[in-house]
C-alpha cells in the first residue's frame, strides 16, 4: 500500500533535485505520484481517456464496468462491481464496447490489451517498468502518451513523461517541445509531470470561477 501512495519517496528530496526550474514555476513543490493498485485497470482507463475529457472518460468507464465487471456484495451502496478482468475484456465484442460510447478502433485496442494480458504476452506489474513498457509498445492502438501514463501511474516509473499531454503543454505554455524541456528533470520526470498537472488543474479552476 505504501508503494501505491508513493510513501517511500521523500518529496522534499525530489523538490531539491528538480530545483528552482523556471518551467516549474507556479507548481506545488512537494508532490507524490498517485499510483494505481491494478496496472491493467490504469491501462484500460488510459486507453478510454485518449483524446477525450476526464468527465467523458469517467462516464464511458462506468458503462464498461457495468457491462463487463463482476458483481460482488459489499456493505457500501454503489460498490457492487469489480473492475473488468483481462479475460472479461478479451472475450468481449469490440462492437459492444464501442456502443458504450467510444470509437471502434479504441474498443478493439481494449480487447487486444485484455487478450495479451490474459495470456501473459503483456505483463503489467508495479515495479516491472521495462517489461511493461515493452509489452504495451507491441500493441496496435497504444501510443507514447498511453505508455508514459501507464508507466507513471501503474508501473511506478519515476521518470515517465507524457510529453504530448494537453494539460502539461498548457501548464508549460507551449504547443511543442515539452519533451526537450523535460530532459533536464531526469530521472524524476514523473514528479515534474504531477506538478504540471496540478498547475493546469488550478488554472482551469481559476478560469471557471
Amino acid at each position: 500500500k505504501k508503494r501505491y501512495l508513493d510513501f517511500p519517496t521523500d518529496p522534499q528530496l525530489i523538490a531539491q533535485m528538480l530545483g528552482d526550474d523556471a518551467a516549474l514555476k507556479g507548481t506545488p513543490a512537494h508532490v507524490r505520484i498517485p499510483g494505481g493498485i491494478d496496472p491493467f485497470e490504469i491501462a484500460v482507463r488510459a486507453i478510454i481517456g485518449q483524446q477525450v475529457t476526464v468527465r467523458g472518460a469517467r462516464s464511458v468507464t462506468e458503462r464498461i464496468v457495468a457491462a463487463f465487471g463482476e458483481a460482488i456484495e459489499t456493505p457500501f451502496a454503489g460498490l457492487n462491481l469489480l473492475f473488468p478482468t483481462p479475460a472479461a475484456l478479451a472475450g468481449a465484442d469490440p462492437g459492444a464496447i464501442a456502443g458504450l460510447g467510444m470509437p471502434l478502433a479504441r474498443a478493439q485496442t481494449l480487447v487486444r490489451l485484455g487478450e495479451n494480458v490474459a495470456d501473459g504476452r503483456v505483463k503489467l506489474a508495479r515495479g516491472a517498468v521495462a517489461l511493461g513498457r515493452a509489452g504495451l509498445a507491441t500493441l496496435k492502438g497504444i501510443g507514447p502518451w498511453t505508455i508514459e501514463y501507464v508507466a507513471l501511474r501503474g508501473l511506478g516509473d519515476p521518470d515517465a513523461f507524457p510529453e504530448g499531454d494537453s494539460a502539461i503543454k498548457a501548464a508549460l505554455g507551449i504547443e511543442k517541445g515539452a519533451g526537450l524541456i523535460a530532459e533536464r528533470w531526469r530521472p524524476w520526470r514523473s514528479y515534474a509531470a504531477i506538478r504540471l498537472w496540478a498547475k493546469s488543474a488550478a488554472n482551469q479552476k481559476e478560469r471557471e470561477a
